[in-house]
C-alpha cells in the first residue's frame, strides 16, 4: 500500500529560499533605503536612520565585547528616550534578549523583576537611577548567588544634571561612552530560529508575583506587520511616543516603524498640551494611548489644545475598555480612532473593532456603541474565541452569554519563564486563556464584560463593572471613573463608584452631587446594578495609565460593610 504524500514535492529548505522571520532586518533596509529621513526626534536630538542604525550596532557590539550575547538578559529601565528605541534592536542584534521595565514600579518589584530574569546588564536613564541603585542592593541582599549585572546610565539633557553626576559617581558607564565603544559597522547576526526569544515583559503581578511573559523573533516580525495593515499605516507615518515603549514593546511599533521608514518622536512625560503641541509642531500622524489618556485630551482646558485639529490624527486605544462616550467625543474633536484589545502574552493588542462601512450611515451614539467593543482577531492571530470555561465549548453569538476569550496562534507568547504552573493553566486544553469575560455578537465581534476577578456578584447576580463604568462616563459631570465590589451586608457585594470630577465641578455640596449621581444610574441601569457607594477623588494609574483597580477594591473593603442596603 503506497504512501500517501504530504506535499507535490520533496524540495528542502536551503539557505536561498528560507531564513528565521525577524524585525531586525528592518532597521538594515530603512537605513539603505532612506539614511538621511529622521527615526528620532527627543527634544533638541535628531537622529536619522543611517546613525540609528550605526548606534544600534555599536550597542550590540558593546554588548558582545562585555560577553553578553545568546542566553543573557539587559534590562532597560527608562522612559520613552531615544535609548529605549535603540535597545530593541542593539539587544537582540548581539543575540540577547530585552527586558523592559515599567519605571513607575518601586524597588522591591524591579528586584524581583532584575533577579527572576538574570539581568545580566541594566541600563537605566538618569532620573531613575535611584530606583536601579536601590533594587540591585535588595537583590545583593537575597541568599543566593547574585552576580551585579553591568550597571549603564542614559544621560538627557532635560533632567537635571545631578542625577547624571551622582550615577557615575557610583561607577555606572555613561550609554554614550558605552556606544562610543562598539563598532559602527558591527557584523551582527540574525537568529539562527525565528522561536529564539526577543523580548521580556512582566505583568502587573496585583494578586502575585509579576509573571515573565517570553516572546519569540517569530512573533515580533509577524506583529510589527499585522499592527501596520489594520491600522492602514502608510510609509512615512511620524508617531509620537504617548504610549509608554516598555508596555508590551510599545506595541509592537517600534518595529514597525522602521519597517514604514516612520519618524518616532519621544515624550518623556505625557500630557494633553504636550500632545496637541507634537501634534502641531510635527505633524504627527499616530499615536496610541490607553482611554485614561484620551479622556485628558478630550478634557483638556481650552488653553492647552490646538483646535481644530490641522490635519487627521489616527489613534489607537486599548489597555482598558473606553466607553463609548468618550470615543464618540474623540471622533468629534478630529481624531480617527481604532479600538483594539490584547495582552502582554499577545505582543500587545492582537484584537481589533474593525469599521464597517454601513456603520457610517448611523447615529453617532449607535456607531459609538458599536465602536466600543473589542472585535476581531488581527491578521496575525489565527483563532480567537469565547468559549465556556467548563466545556471549551464557543458561547453562542447572542451578545448575551458570557466567557472566557482564548485566542490561538502565531502571536501568543513562548510562555511564562521560569513558571510551569502558570504555563500549563494558561495554555490549558490547546488555548491561550485571556481570564477576561466577554460576549459574540451577532456579527462575531466581540465584546468584553469584565476581567474574572472583577465581576461584582450581587445577591446572585453577576453584574459587569464595565457596564456601569460606561453609563457613568456619561455623566456630564464625572472626568473619570471605576467600578470595583463593596462587600455588603444583606447582597454580600454592591457596586462602589469611585469617581474624578471634572475641574469645573462644584464639589461643595457633595451629597447632592452622590444623589444625582446614583438618580442619574436609576434611570440609564437595573436597580441592582446601581452603585450603593460613591466616593470622590483621584484615581491610581499604572505608567500606562491603566487604573489600579486592584488598589480600589482593597479601599472599598477598608471601607466595611455597606449596611442593608433597601435595594
Amino acid at each position: 500500500m503506497s504512501m500517501r504524500k504530504e506535499d507535490i514535492d520533496e524540495l528542502p529548505k536551503n539557505a536561498a529560499n528560507y531564513t528565521a522571520l525577524t524585525p531586525l532586518w528592518f532597521l538594515e533596509r530603512v537605513a539603505k533605503v532612506h539614511p538621511t529621513r529622521k527615526s528620532l526626534i527627543h527634544g533638541s536630538r535628531h537622529y536619522t536612520w543611517h546613525q540609528t542604525y550605526q548606534r544600534c550596532r555599536r550597542f550590540a557590539s558593546a554588548l558582545s565585547n562585555s560577553s553578553i550575547g545568546l542566553g543573557n538578559t539587559v534590562a532597560v529601565i527608562a522612559p520613552n528616550v531615544p535609548a529605549l528605541y535603540e535597545a530593541h534592536f542593539g539587544v537582540p542584534m548581539a543575540g540577547s534578549v530585552l527586558n523592559t521595565v515599567n519605571i513607575r514600579l518601586n524597588a522591591s518589584t524591579v528586584s524581583f523583576l532584575l533577579d527572576h530574569c538574570t539581568a545580566s546588564v541594566v541600563i537605566v536613564d538618569q532620573e531613575f537611577f535611584t530606583l536601579a541603585e536601590e533594587s540591585l542592593k535588595i537583590c545583593s541582599e537575597k541568599p543566593n548567588t547574585f552576580k551585579p549585572p553591568i550597571l549603564i546610565v542614559i544621560g538627557d539633557e532635560n533632567c537635571d544634571p545631578k542625577s547624571l553626576r551622582y550615577a557615575l559617581s557610583k561607577g555606572a558607564i555613561d550609554y554614550e561612552d558605552f556606544l562610543q565603544s562598539g563598532n559602527p559597522e558591527y557584523n551582527w547576526k540574525p537568529p539562527k530560529d525565528e522561536w529564539q526569544s526577543i523580548a521580556l515583559g512582566y505583568t502587573s503581578g496585583t494578586t502575585s508575583s509579576p509573571k515573565g511573559v517570553v516572546l519569540h523573533h517569530r512573533g515580533a516580525y509577524l506583529m510589527s506587520h499585522s499592527a501596520a495593515l489594520i491600522w492602514g499605516m502608510n510609509e512615512g507615518a511620524i508617531f509620537l511616543w504617548t504610549l509608554p515603549m516598555f508596555h508590551c514593546n510599545g506595541w509592537c511599533y517600534i518595529w514597525t516603524l522602521a519597517a514604514l521608514f516612520g519618524t518616532s518622536i519621544c515624550l518623556r512625560q505625557v500630557s494633553a498640551k504636550a500632545v496637541y503641541e507634537a501634534i502641531s509642531k510635527y505633524k504627527v500622524t499616530h499615536f496610541c494611548a490607553a482611554p485614561v489618556v484620551l479622556n485628558s485630551i478630550m478634557n483638556a482646558r481650552p488653553e492647552d489644545t490646538i483646535l481644530p485639529l490641522p490635519h487627521v490624527v489616527h489613534v489607537n486605544t486599548g489597555g482598558a475598555p473606553p466607553p463609548p462616550s468618550l470615543l464618540s467625543g474623540m471622533s468629534k474633536l478630529g481624531f480617527r480612532i481604532t479600538h483594539q484589545y490584547g495582552l502582554s502574552e499577545t505582543f500587545g493588542p492582537s484584537v481589533y473593532c474593525a469599521w464597517k462601512k454601513e456603520w457610517d450611515s448611523l447615529p453617532p451614539e449607535s456607531q459609538a456603541r458599536l465602536h466600543a467593543r473589542q472585535g476581531v482577531r488581527y491578521i496575525a492571530l489565527e483563532n480567537l474565541e469565547v468559549v465556556n470555561k467548563k466545556t471549551m465549548q464557543p458561547v453562542p453569538p447572542d451578545g448575551k452569554t458570557i466567557g472566557e476569550i482564548v485566542m490561538r496562534g502565531n502571536v501568543v507568547m513562548k510562555g511564562y519563564l521560569k513558571n510551569p504552573k502558570a504555563n500549563e493553566e494558561s495554555f490549558a486544553n490547546g488555548w491561550f486563556h485571556s481570564g477576561d469575560l466577554a460576549v459574540k455578537h451577532e456579527d462575531g465581534y466581540i465584546e468584553i464584560k469584565d476581567r474574572s476577578k472583577d465581576i461584582i456578584i450581587s445577591g446572585g447576580e453577576n453584574i459587569s463593572s464595565v457596564a456601569i463604568e460606561n453609563v457613568l462616563y456619561s455623566h456630564p459631570a464625572i472626568l473619570e471613573t471605576s467600578v470595583v465590589s463593596r462587600p455588603d451586608e444583606k447582597w454580600g457585594e454592591s457596586p462602589c463608584a469611585f469617581v474624578t470630577l471634572k475641574p469645573e465641578v462644584d464639589i461643595s455640596n457633595e451629597k447632592g452631587l452622590v444623589e444625582d449621581i446614583v438618580h442619574f444610574c436609576r434611570t440609564k441601569m437595573s436597580s441592582y446594578m446601581v452603585p450603593k457607594s460613591v466616593v470622590f477623588g483621584p484615581l491610581p494609574k499604572t505608567a500606562t495609565g491603566k487604573i489600579q483597580k486592584n488598589l480600589l477594591r482593597a479601599k472599598a473593603k477598608d471601607m466595611g460593610l455597606v449596611k442593608m442596603s433597601k435595594l
